[in-house]
């Protein structure tokens, strides 16, 4: 399992990177371990407001439907439509190609309440 010390990580498996005055989003490679082979991602529309701890959109397996949980609140101003025709994107690379959205944080700070990468792997070696 990586988890790049650059990035914060969220309770529910979400990494985090600030990029200038946004943050993109993605799901962790823990997370797409668990999943299993992705199959569909469903995402927020360009323009959408997502609330912290809220869902914003799901990831599909070949053994589960899985919740995306918004790590901070914002408005999504990038969608990556590459997941539309490409889900596997988020097996084979959930760091690089498979971010899954950018946005506008309401709050940059809230990012800064995320766990880090150690923190994350230790939780993970909890569950």
């Amino acid at each position: 399992m990586s988890a790049p010390k650059e990035l914060r990580y969220s309770e529910e498996h979400e990494w985090v990177k600030v990029e200038g005055d946004k943050v993109r989003i993605g799901i962790t490679d823990f997370a797409q371990s668990e999943l299993g082979d992705i199959v569909f991602v469903e995402l927020p529309e360009v323009g959408a407001e997502i609330t912290a701890n809220e869902p914003f959109g799901s990831v599909e397996s070949v053994k589960t439907v899985s919740e995306l949980y918004a790590p901070v609140s914002g408005k999504v101003v990038e969608v990556n439509e590459d997941l539309n025709d490409s889900p596997e994107f988020v097996n084979e690379s959930p760091y690089e190609k498979a971010w899954m959205i950018t946005l506008e944080p309401a709050n940059v700070a809230d990012v800064d309440k995320l766990m880090s990468a150690d923190q994350y792997e230790e939780m993970v070696k909890e569950d």
